[in-house]
């Protein structure tokens, strides 16, 4: 099968007053079902990365950027950015991303069952045995008239991980999704996460500074170095 995602010479810059800093990618290819963790310290681009992936940045440059999806025709990003074709790309995240923020970024007004249902209601999709075959999987299924202030963290981000996954999107993006939790309770939810993400046959991508919850969960991890340049420039280079 093609990739979801191929990617070459890709660089997205970002520059202050000071000092400038640059992600580049030179090549990357991401399987269908893959489980894939970009692991490097605060500041080195994970999260940079991640979102271009779920195409809510746009790169500066970009040799190749190319999203093949379920039941779709591959998708030319870094084309449909030039030609602000950007409802396009919302209705590509909305149907085929999931993205698992570290906040969670749950409603406070809606119950849990409708915090999880509201992905599939956006697109006019039902909402079947899907909410609560999810809550059962996360463990979360006796909260579902809750509100989230009513909930601990770590259930409010089972939530989120939940509402992510309700669409069946092709792609789950998770942006340190653990990171507010004790080390228990995320290595927890990790493997509850990874577990339902492999039985929906979904692609995964992880950011994480944990290398040792990468390693346990046998995830692919991504080469990663940090450069200085010239100039107060500084290089973050991911690839495969």
């Amino acid at each position: 099968m093609p990739p979801v995602y191929r990617l070459r010479e890709v660089v997205k810059t970002r520059t202050t007053q000071s000092s400038t800093f640059r992600l580049v990618i030179p090549e990357l290819s991401i399987q269908p079902g893959e489980r894939v963790a970009m692991v490097g310290q605060s500041g080195c681009g994970k999260s940079t990365l991640l979102d271009m992936l779920a195409m809510v940045l746009q790169p500066n440059e970009a040799a190749e950027f190319i999203f093949n999806p379920r039941d779709t025709d591959p998708q030319d990003v870094q084309l449909l950015w030039q030609k602000s074709r950007r409802n396009r790309l919302s209705d590509l995240r909305k149907r085929h991303i999931g993205y698992v923020l570290q906040t969670g970024g749950l409603l406070p007004y809606l119950t849990v069952r409708d915090n999880i249902a509201l992905s599939r209601r956006l697109q006019g999709l039902s909402e079947g045995e899907s909410t609560r075959r999810l809550a059962e999987g996360m463990g979360i299924e006796g909260h579902l008239d809750k509100l989230p202030g009513l909930l601990s963290a770590g259930e409010r981000q089972r939530v989120a991980i939940a509402r992510a996954l309700a669409h069946e999107p092709s792609v789950v993006i998770a942006d340190e999704p653990t990171a507010s939790l004790d080390p228990i309770t995320g290595r927890r939810i990790m493997r509850l996460f990874m577990g339902l993400v492999e039985n929906l046959g979904m692609t995964v991508l992880v950011a994480s500074h944990d290398w040792a919850q990468v390693d346990r969960l046998d995830l692919r991890k991504l080469t990663h170095h940090t450069r200085q340049k010239a100039d107060n420039v500084t290089e973050s280079v991911f690839t495969d």
